[in-house]
Order: structure tokens, then C-alpha cells, then sequence
């Protein structure tokens, strides 16, 4: 199957559009768990099994294993998630020239492999073009972000009318996805902004962020977001509730519990 079919498969079986972000931090680990990548693993192996029940996949971010020389506790963690059926949406935000972009669809795909990618749109349709012709992955666009300064760059006027956002999301709804397999990252946290994307792209899949401890308004981003496929992400706000007040996986499962039951009620 492709990203999105397993995806869909996975948003059936669990009745759950929560995507969760394992973004390790072993400064926030519970008690005993250590620092190193052996420690990362366990950890993520904790939160894939506490969170299996509630997830339609996971979201890795490259850089929280790559700055602790953590490559193999990556590795580990996919290889881990899909033994327990779930896709991996590895978040690399990637995109270059000629061979590098190139090495770098193979870095998601082959070598770690991933299920979907995050790409980076700015240098345009060629850069991403050794991602976009994996028919059988997901390709998530960035759009526009949940950070507030992403209203710099991508909030810019353009020539022709609207604002770099809108045409990104044009360009990645139509001539981009030849091969269908294309979504595009908005921020949960800017409700109009995503509500204007869906006019823009229809039914096309949305991968929304900041939900959580980037306090979006989920109510707002489902009404918003209505009208196509959604997968909803939440790294901190599932991984890291209060250790101190239990058990770790009761803790974790319980936090992804909660938040799909509250994405489900505006459904």
C-alpha cells in the first residue's frame, strides 16, 4: 500500500486521524531511562506501544537523532513502528539540486525507510523531484507552518495576486502531484490560513501541527480543515505528560487517548 492508503487503513482500524511525533528529548525521559541512543529507543518503544491503539502513524523529526549521533536508535524506531503496523512520516524537510536531492530521497526512503517525507518547497519543482516520483511514499509540502514567523516569507504578497502560501498549495494540488501522492503541512494553529488552503487544494491530504503544546485551537482547526483528509500531529503534548504522577505508558497512552477522543468530538 501508499503512505496514504496505509494511513487510511490505520484512521479506520483506530478511528483516529493522530499522527504522533517521536521527538526525543532525553532531558525529559522518565527516571532511569539514560541519555544515550540505546535510551531513545526504549523510550520510543514505550510511546509506539502505548500510543498503538490511538495513532494513524508516527512522525519521527531527523534532526533529535542526528544531533546525538542517534542514527540507529532511528533506524531502530521505524523498523520498530512498522513491526506494530503503523506508517512512518519521517520529518526531514528536505529539497536541493541535481544528486544531493537525489541522495536525500534515498536517505528517507531506502535507507531509513520511511513511509513519507517532509519536504522543503523553496527551491521548487526539480529539487523535489527525486521525492515527488516515489509514486509509492508520501511527500508532505511544507505550506504554511505553525511558527509565527512564517508569515515572513510565506505571507508575501505576490505579483499576481494572493500570498506565496496560496500558490504553493496550488502548485502542490495540481502539477506537483502527477503521481497523487502528495499533502501539504499547514499549521493547526492558524485556523484561516488552513481554511483557505482547503478552498485552494480541496480534498487533498492536510498534515496539521501544533496541536498540543503549541496550543491550537482544535475545534477551530477541524472546522477549518473539513472537506479532505487530515492527519493531526502532536509530539510533546503526547510524549512528555508529567512522569512523576505514574506509570510512563499509562501516562502516554492516556495523553493520546485524550487527544484523539478530542479531535473525534468535531468530526
Amino acid at each position: 500500500m501508499t503512505f496514504l492508503d496505509s494511513v487510511i487503513a490505520r484512521q479506520r482500524e483506530t478511528h483516529s486521524m493522530l499522527c504522533v511525533g517521536l521527538d526525543p528529548d532525553p532531558g525529559r525521559f522518565p527516571e532511569g531511562y539514560g541519555d544515550d541512543a540505546e535510551a531513545i529507543l526504549r523510550f520510543n518503544q514505550m510511546v509506539i506501544d502505548a500510543t498503538a491503539g490511538y495513532a494513524c502513524c508516527v512522525k519521527p523529526q531527523h534532526a533529535h537523532y542526528a544531533a546525538r549521533r542517534a542514527e540507529a536508535a532511528l533506524e531502530g524506531t521505524i523498523e520498530y513502528a512498522h513491526s506494530k503496523g503503523l506508517p512512518v512520516l519521517l520529518d526531514v524537510k528536505r529539497a536541493d539540486i541535481g544528486s544531493t536531492a537525489e541522495y536525500y530521497a534515498a536517505e528517507a526512503f531506502d535507507r531509513y525507510g520511511a513511509d513519507a517525507a517532509t519536504v522543503n518547497p523553496y527551491l521548487g519543482q526539480d529539487a523535489l523531484a527525486p521525492f515527488l516520483d516515489r509514486s509509492d511514499r508520501g511527500i508532505v509540502v511544507l505550506c504554511r507552518t505553525s511558527n509565527p514567523g512564517g508569515a515572513d516569507l510565506q505571507h508575501l504578497q505576490l505579483a499576481e495576486g494572493g500570498t506565496l502560501f496560496e500558490h504553493v498549495a496550488r502548485l502542490a494540488s495540481t502539477q506537483w502531484n502527477a503521481a497523487g501522492n502528495v499533502l501539504l503541512l499547514v499549521g493547526a494553529t492558524r485556523p484561516a490560513e488552513l481554511r483557505r488552503v482547503r478552498e485552494i487544494v480541496g480534498g487533498m491530504g492536510l498534515l496539521l501541527a501544533g496541536v498540543g503544546a503549541q496550543g491550537a485551537d482544535v475545534r477551530a482547526m477541524m472546522e477549518a480543515g473539513k472537506g479532505g483528509g487530515l492527519i493531526i500531529n502532536s509530539s510533546r503534548g503526547v510524549t512528555y505528560p508529567d512522569f512523576t504522577t505514574g506509570d510512563p505508558a499509562t501516562l502516554v497512552a492516556d495523553a493520546a487517548r485524550k487527544t484523539r477522543d478530542e479531535i473525534n468530538q468535531y468530526l
